[in-house]
């Protein structure tokens, strides 16, 4: 029983014996009704807003404030396209989650070094005067470039999201705001570079019911999008509706969307996916099929394929006009085209052809197989490849990516329904409005993956050497180092970054980075690293307003959340704090435009009732918000059977790319690769076409081969989404944090089920448990990534002197070193070592 209605409960009691005690012989006596200790069960919704795509609405039900239980969508009958939206096991542990032990109460500031987690509370009017005293100070002293708004996707779907912080920051300067994202930066440059989309415009997971070939790499939405309404609950249906498909996964862990659902396993070493689609591309191109079943396909849509479409394409370019493309051109070399490469023609017949017998040495894929993977790619005639973001996140993963879109180019079958790509689905999503975040003056952007750099070396970089965009020139500084750092929901800020131990040294230099402000709920790794921090309102204590986010599949959705109770403790919402930090920063009546929160969600409450892309929602939208509230939830169908390139196959669209068409063969990363600082490190290099690439830490890297035998890759594990939830004890208990090591290697090491082992490189040392399985290949161990960070309490070093982390967070592992051209974060390129903890 909560304390709150224990004590109702006694002053009830309390009552009814004095009336019962007072003349209770007497007749007379008047007999007052016994209230009951407490109220009934209120029921409201709400929603799940971490970033797995799907925003799934939540049922509440609370007692006298309290939140005493939470369900899920089962409103309306089962039946696909309308179906029901039932939250996983995280959404159905948001009470546990918004009573943690650990959520932040009040106000605080720093009493002790960073990272030592020691603070006092102090009152919201000093805390949002410091921040804004010091944010005044530093735009004056550095500009705003200095203040770096982070990357955080654990709270940024609703309107009291931390897009108030972006229109706070816009109002009074702007900010140093950053490109990418540590989920999709790679596959994005590589859609960009090859369709001129934003790697998630491939077909509808739903038209997967008309292929006769699933092709997938390290796709896995049975886990990921684990939403009763998200892509994982589309690619099922599809399944079922198209029982004979043929599907092939490529992984090096035997993954749930697997399991029961595939016709073949194909466990590959992480980092090579690219070796095995060129020896793909070799049996296609080396056989003759594609001369008879593609090659006008290819000629037709697409630039690159062979040495004469690229000279075609450079006197377009030099008789364009256009200053641009005349660079391009200048930096075009035919000679660099994917016939020769894929078969070890000339410039590259010092390489050799890549033959199924050169792939299978590098991927542990048997030549075998892989003649019978491309065979049957080549038997098919409605192929839907797919690249799941895990091959992205790699040292090479831009290449690893651009090689797997070749295959469906190749197969020359775009266009057409049941066909993909090799890009994420797309999803269709609809539309709620926003509280507008304005302009940001401040033009300059970086690398999300780059701020930790940034911090003493922002001075210094350029577009030349990082890729900063908005510069004048390519070697025009960004001229400051980061001052400020505003972290809103933002486990990046040390537990989701690469190498967290260097991450931390570079905070613990106060001299660098000034103020660190983290917005949270709980005391999060990152949030022991603050200066002051600001406790939010959980979604439950929330009035709000949310879509269905960006992965929920074919049913979209939207959620009028309505507050469960106040919010406890001294917790404000983002807008709140917000709006506190502009008041004393002199642009307050500029932010909230005289409005209350109310006001401001009827305002979009009407924005969103009004687009017609909610048209037709059930139930209808009533006519105000506080309506809409007591409704709650609101779904549609919304059709969505997108066939990828189908625009520019059948109805002569122009691609947005520089030549209009697909680009085997990418001038924009030629011009690159010419004007661009490269070769920092192994395989840090930009090709023109797509080429698999050695890189440190990889598979064929020797410098790390023998004394970090093991490659770790990361996943995304049921318990967490990303590092969101992780604090959630009954999480802990239902999905293991063990990492998976098959029993050849387990044998070799000596260690068991259950045993703890230390894992280590030279960037940190982590414990955890180990878990033997056959799902996972030898060589490669698997660790679920998004644990938190928790150096030991007795500061024990490990095998890499580096004290251990006991939380077992994988980014103490990996390192910092930003991918070539997206200049993202390769964490799943690791080599390790383990030793078994006695």
């Amino acid at each position: 029983m909560e304390r709150r209605s224990f004590l109702k409960m006694s002053a009830a009691m309390g009552c009814a014996a004095t009336v019962s005690g007072c003349n209770s012989s007497s007749k007379d006596a008047v007999k007052v009704p016994v209230s009951p200790p407490v109220s009934e069960e209120t029921i409201t919704w709400s929603s799940c807003l971490v970033n797995c795509g799907s925003n799934c609405p939540i049922k509440v039900f609370s007692r006298d404030g309290m939140i005493t239980r939470v369900e899920t969508d089962h409103e309306v009958e089962d039946i696909y396209g309308l179906h029901q939206v039932r939250a996983c096991a995280r959404g159905r542990s948001l009470r546990q989650r918004t009573y943690a032990f650990d959520r932040l109460k009040t106000p605080m500031k720093r009493v002790g070094k960073r990272g030592e987690g020691k603070f006092v509370p102090i009152t919201w009017e000093e805390a949002t005067t410091t921040v804004a005293n010091k944010l005044t100070s530093v735009i004056a002293e550095h500009g705003n470039k200095a203040i770096f708004r982070s990357y955080g996707s654990g709270a940024y779907y609703g309107f009291a999201s931390n897009s108030c912080f972006n229109r706070l920051f816009n109002l009074v300067g702007g900010f140093l705001d950053k490109f990418g994202n540590y989920s999709w930066a790679q596959q994005t440059e590589a859609a960009k570079h090859t369709f001129g989309s934003g790697s998630t415009s491939g077909s509808a997971t739903i038209t997967l019911e008309s292929s006769d070939f699933l092709l997938g790499f390290a796709y896995n939405p049975s886990e990921i999008r684990q939403s009763g309404s998200g892509e994982g609950y589309d690619y099922l249906e599809a399944l079922q509706r198209n029982n004979g498909l043929k599907v092939t996964m490529i992984d090096p862990r035997y993954t749930d969307s697997m399991i029961g659902k595939e016709s073949t396993w194909l466990p590959i070493r992480p980092g090579t996916d690219a070796a095995l689609a060129e020896a793909m591309a070799y049996l296609m191109i080396s056989s003759g099929w594609v001369d008879a079943n593609s090659i006008n396909f290819i000629n037709q849509y697409a630039v690159g394929y062979d040495a004469a479409s690229i000279t075609a394409q450079k006197e377009i370019f030099e008789a364009s006009g256009d200053a641009t493309k005349i660079e391009y051109a200048a930096a075009m070399n035919p000679s660099e085209n994917y016939y020769d490469y894929i078969m070890g023609l000339g410039i590259y017949s010092d390489r050799g052809p890549r033959t199924p017998a050169w792939a299978e040495k590098i991927t542990g894929i048997s030549e075998a197989k892989i003649n019978t993977l491309a065979d049957d790619l080549m038997a098919s005639s409605r192929p839907y490849i797919i690249a799941g973001a895990g091959v992205n996140r790699h040292a090479n993963g831009e290449q690893n990516v651009r090689a797997i879109y070749m295959l469906g180019v190749l197969a020359g079958k775009l266009g057409q329904v049941g066909a993909s790509n090799g890009e994420l689905p797309n999803m269709s999503s609809m539309f709620r409005g926003g509280i507008p975040t304005g302009t940001n003056p401040v033009k300059e952007r970086i690398s999300f993956f780059s701020w930790s750099e940034a911090i003493h070396h922002g001075e210094t970089m350029t577009a030349r050497t990082h890729g900063i965009t908005g510069t004048e020139t390519l070697d025009t500084p960004l001229g400051t180092n980061i001052k400020v750092i505003f972290s809103a929901s933002d486990s990046t800020l040390l537990n989701q970054h690469s190498d967290i131990n260097k991450t931390a040294e570079i905070y613990s230099d106060e001299n660098g980075v000034e103020l660190i402000v983290s917005c949270d709920c709980w005391m999060t790794p990152g949030s022991k690293f603050a200066d002051i921090i600001l406790p939010d309102t959980s979604w439950l204590e929330s009035n709000d307003l949310v879509n269905d986010s960006y992965a929920s599949g074919a049913l979209g959705y939207i959620t009028a959340m309505k507050a469960a109770g106040e919010p406890i403790w001294d917790c404000k919402s983002m807008y709140q704090i917000a709006a506190l930090i502009a008041e004393k920063m002199g642009v307050g009546n500029e932010f909230t435009e005289g409005k209350t929160e109310d006001q401001w969600l009827e305002e979009l409450y009407q924005q969103t009732k009004a687009s017609s892309t909610n048209a037709g929602v059930t139930p209808a939208f009533p006519d105000t918000y506080k309506e809409a509230q007591e409704i709650g939830f609101f779904r549609k169908n919304m059709e969505n059977r997108n066939v990828a390139l189908e625009s520019y196959v059948n109805g002569s669209k122009p691609l947005p790319t520089p030549s209009g068409k697909i680009e085997i063969y990418s001038a924009e990363l030629a011009w690159r690769a010419a004007n661009w600082e490269q070769n920092k490190v192994r395989g840090d290099t930009i090709t023109a076409i797509p080429q698999y690439t050695v890189t440190w830490d990889g598979y064929e890297d020797e410098d790390t081969k023998t004394d970090y035998p093991l490659q770790l890759s990361g996943y995304h594990t049921k318990g967490r989404t990303h590092s969101s939830y992780h604090n959630v004890a009954w999480l802990r208990e239902a999905v293991e944090d063990a990492v998976w090591m098959n029993a050849i290697d387990a044998q070799n090491y000596g260690v068991s089920s259950g045993d703890t082992v230390e894992i280590y490189n030279e960037r940190g040392s982590i414990e955890v448990t180990v878990r033997v399985t056959p799902r996972v290949i030898p060589g490669v161990i698997m660790l679920g990534q998004g644990a938190w960070f928790k150096p030991d309490p007795n500061s024990r070093t490990g095998s890499s002197g580096k004290v251990v982390d006991i939380g077992g967070a994988i980014n103490s592992l990996t390192r910092y070193m930003p991918s070539p051209v997206a200049k993202g974060n390769p964490q799943h390129t690791n080599r390790v070592q383990i030793r078994k903890v006695i």
